[in-house]
């Protein structure tokens, strides 16, 4: 009598535990969650938080335009985002591995990355320009030859110095981020940093006491436009691109924009993109 209460208890317990197991959220094959109790499937989305002010860490919160954005995007889908700083590199590998649902990061779209990943519609448009002391004589990106520039490797920054110098540019100094790049510009360690507009304008703006001033070179600096980075071959693209369209129709995108850039953007350039 004993043993066979102590089986039909052992029995018991294992169904208490098949049922909760069945109660609990389920995790998709890229690192996404189910959200049974709101109905909607949050998002796994990674990012490189050191690039304000497009994302980067206030205390232990990311924020900045790209996480407005995103979470706009998701809302208006019908889904929720957890926003991941997982690093500029690491980003990519998540995407490709699919380990994560899409990535943000201020990504320029261009041919070679649509080889390994889907963008979406672009929602951003955005040229390098070049960050100098005030004083500098560097009126364009001619000026920088024989120069040590700064940029954040793996960036458009980095191809675009590297189209004029070449790749093996002895002064191309490469940084894992823009904030490391501007950093040894304020030293002295270089003469300028080839940057994304909006970091470098902003970072000028926000500390005078820096003395810098930004560049315009629209020559050599072509226009870019940022994209959503999928997984390739994501059945979820299709859906943001429609919240995209939505967002930068209802008056959304403009909100985000202004409050993080002071100004209104150009809508009608980046309708035409899609």
């Amino acid at each position: 009598m004993k043993s066979t209460v102590k089986l039909l208890g052992i029995l018991m317990l294992l169904a208490g535990v098949i049922l909760a197991g069945c109660g609990k959220s389920s995790t998709n094959q890229t690192g996404g969650k189910d959200t049974a109790a709101a109905g909607k499937k949050t998002l796994r989305v990674v990012t490189d938080a050191a690039y304000a002010p497009f994302e980067y860490m206030k205390g232990d919160k990311i924020v900045g335009f790209d996480v407005d954005f995103i979470q706009a995007v998701v809302k208006e889908a019908g889904y929720k985002a957890e926003v991941v700083h997982v690093g500029w590199d690491p980003l990519f590998v998540e995407l490709e591995n699919k380990r994560a649902d899409l990535g943000i990061s201020s990504i320029t779209i261009n041919d070679e990355r649509k080889q390994t990943y889907d963008f979406s519609h672009p929602y951003f448009l955005s040229t390098n320009k070049i960050l100098v002391p005030k004083n500098s004589p560097v009126t364009s990106a001619e000026d920088l030859k024989n120069k040590v520039v700064a940029v954040q490797n793996g960036t458009t920054g980095q191809e675009a110095v590297e189209k004029m110098f070449g790749k093996n540019n002895k002064n191309l100094k490469k940084f894992e981020n823009n904030n490391l790049a501007i950093m040894e510009l304020n030293s002295g360690g270089a003469a300028a940093v080839v940057a994304d507009n909006a970091v470098v304008e902003v970072y000028a703006k926000n500390n005078p006491e820096k003395k810098l001033k930004v560049i315009e070179d629209s020559k050599n600096f072509a226009i870019e436009f940022y994209g959503l980075a999928f997984p390739k071959g994501s059945k979820l693209r299709p859906e943001l691109d429609k919240a995209v369209e939505k967002v930068l129709k209802n008056g959304t995108y403009e909100k985000i924009y202004k409050k993080w850039f002071g100004r209104m953007p150009d809508i009608n350039k980046l309708k035409e993109q899609q």
